[in-house]
């Protein structure tokens, strides 16, 4: 009996409000019609050890989480995600798109948190053996239009993570600048401004040396 082909990991990345979530649903729709099995999952989350996790980093108890245990608390979720639903999806042939995968650990907790990307890239090999997506597209859009996009989803109300300084905010974009130049072959950067449909339409672009690969 022939084995179904690996599937294709892709994850988006991005700070608060870029669109990615809107983003991983056009892509898992379009890449269904193309006649892909398709999962999407996000992170922190994915997986009910995952989830649990989510809930405890986004409304954390009493003073909250100092840097390092967050960074830990990221790891956890993310290996048991890899362990439970993103090998198994890939291996039984599924494409997986995932809201958030490692480099938003490595831009929060390890650029804009101060940890650097050495500790989270030492907790990532432990927790998945450094697993990679085979594409991480990443979502820019300049600051004045987050700041107004967040103000029309959030208002007055944001997690322990969102509602982060504008510096903090600032210093995440950078530091998922860096990554996307440090690996051009990992990632895309796409141009977030625009219609929902305009943004997927760069990304579906971007993405047509994958889809065209035969799996």
């Amino acid at each position: 009996m022939s084995q179904s082909a690996r599937g294709k990991f892709i994850a988006f990345e991005g700070g608060e409000g870029t669109g990615k979530s809107t983003q991983t649903l056009l892509l898992a729709n379009a890449l269904r019609e193309l006649g892909k099995r398709v999962e999407i999952t996000r992170e922190p989350g994915g997986t009910p050890g995952a989830e649990a996790i989510r809930q405890l980093l986004l409304h954390p108890p009493g003073e909250g989480w100092q840097a390092e245990a967050e960074a830990l608390l990221f790891a956890a979720a993310r290996s048991d995600h890899v362990a439970q639903l993103i090998n198994p999806a890939l291996e039984n042939g599924a494409w997986v798109v995932s809201d958030r995968f490692v480099d938003s650990s490595r831009a929060y907790q390890g650029g804009a948190g101060g940890l650097g990307d050495d500790a989270i890239i030492a907790l990532h090999q432990f927790g998945t053996h450094g697993m990679r997506p085979d594409c991480t597209v990443l979502l820019e859009v300049d600051e004045a239009r987050l700041a107004q996009r967040l103000n029309e989803r959030d208002g007055d109300t944001s997690d322990a993570i969102g509602g982060r300084s504008a510096d903090y905010h600032r210093k995440v974009a950078q530091s998922f600048r860096a990554l996307a130049e440090a690996d051009p072959e990992g990632f895309v950067v796409i141009d977030g401004i625009g219609t929902p449909e305009e943004v997927h339409a760069r990304v579906m672009a971007a993405l047509a040396p994958l889809l065209d690969e035969r799996t």
